[in-house]
């Protein structure tokens, strides 16, 4: 490795990122290519990262961001269908030590968990993919256990006469979570939180205000799905708020709740009318820790994106390497104060 980069670099946990200009620069390896990066992503699980360590306390200094678009400048062995000069999105891995995370000139790629950008797309608009679609496609096709619609038991599986409950309907990833129901054919979506006439536009059939109360919002779930609700994915709320997605699974069948945030158990006592039982299974995010999902899933990518059967969502663009610019982001998701998704132009 070459020490002759800029990065922002996490030194102290707890400290504000600073800027360094002695970096190392990875050098791709089988399966992996090298890119300018040209935008770096930022996202809650960063902030956390700083200030508590999250994934990185093993590893200092680290460099953060796990949502990269680069020009591919290297390209490792066993690479296939990628040249220099195509422009990449990529999921970095959240594994100590990663050599792919965005905020910093020169970052690595790898097959499973990147994808090339169409022309007709902006690398801003790829950007707001990788963590924030990633999760949710975990939580549909994995977690839930509904078939990819590229696997082979999809041809088996009624997504028609499917139903899934989706509760924040107003985070990216349920926004996602939407996008991915609409492509898989699911034929009714039901989604609580958001704003209505954009998460119509991506597929939901039913769009339920958050603010209605919780009797009213249980009440209207159970008018739309009956008691035959099996799938249902919280993508925002502490183990509190997913016992409304739980109380309105099917009594009769079992079903599942997948939750973004596993920061504790539930209150089962509030669980109410459970026959058959139900299940509470955790998400995590990560191309690379299901690459027979996410592989497939990004190989198919461009595709999607050109055939308009997943849509960027909003982002607001931050221009240099600065750390002032990136801590005032990941000060804001510490204070819980409301954050467009942030894309740092290196």
């Amino acid at each position: 490795m070459a020490y002759a980069q800029k990065a922002l670099v996490i030194t102290d946990i707890g400290q504000p990122v600073v800027l360094v200009h002695d970096h190392a620069i990875p050098e791709p390896g089988p399966n992996q290519v090298q890119i300018k990066v040209t935008v770096a992503g930022l996202n809650p699980h960063d902030g956390k990262s700083r200030d508590a360590g999250l994934f990185i306390s093993q590893s200092l200094p680290a460099v953060l961001a796990n949502d990269v678009v680069g020009k591919v400048v290297k390209v490792g062995q066993g690479v296939a269908g990628i040249t220099i000069g195509d422009r990449i999105v990529s999921q970095a891995v959240f594994a100590p030590g990663s050599l792919q995370n965005g905020l910093q000139e020169y970052a690595l790629a790898a097959v499973g968990s990147m994808a090339k950008v169409p022309d007709s797309i902006t690398d801003d608009e790829a950007a707001t993919l990788p963590t924030n679609i990633i999760a949710p496609l975990v939580a549909l096709f994995k977690v839930l256990e509904i078939p990819a619609p590229w696997s082979p038991t999809a041809e088996d599986f009624d997504y028609v006469n499917a139903s899934i409950l989706i509760v924040g309907g107003g985070s990216n990833c349920g926004k996602f979570s939407v996008q991915l129901a609409k492509l898989a054919g699911i034929g009714r979506i039901i989604v609580v939180g958001g704003n209505e006439s954009e998460l119509n536009g991506f597929g939901a059939t039913h769009v339920i205000d958050r603010h209605a109360g919780y009797d009213v919002v249980l009440g209207r779930v159970r008018e739309m799905v009956g008691d035959d609700l099996i799938y249902a994915f919280d993508s925002v709320n502490p183990p509190d708020g997913q016992i409304l997605a739980l109380n309105a699974l099917s009594s009769h069948k079992r079903g599942t709740l997948a939750r973004l945030l596993p920061l504790g158990p539930i209150d089962e006592s509030k669980v109410l009318g459970k026959k058959a039982g139900f299940d509470v299974r955790n998400v995590f995010g990560s191309s690379q820790v299901h690459p027979e999902l996410a592989g497939p899933f990004w190989e198919r990518v461009p595709e999607y994106l050109e055939a308009g059967k997943l849509k960027s969502l909003p982002y607001v663009v931050k221009h240099g390497l600065e750390a002032g610019y990136v801590n005032e982001v990941l000060d804001a998701y510490r204070d819980g104060n409301s954050v467009f998704k942030t894309h740092i132009h290196l």
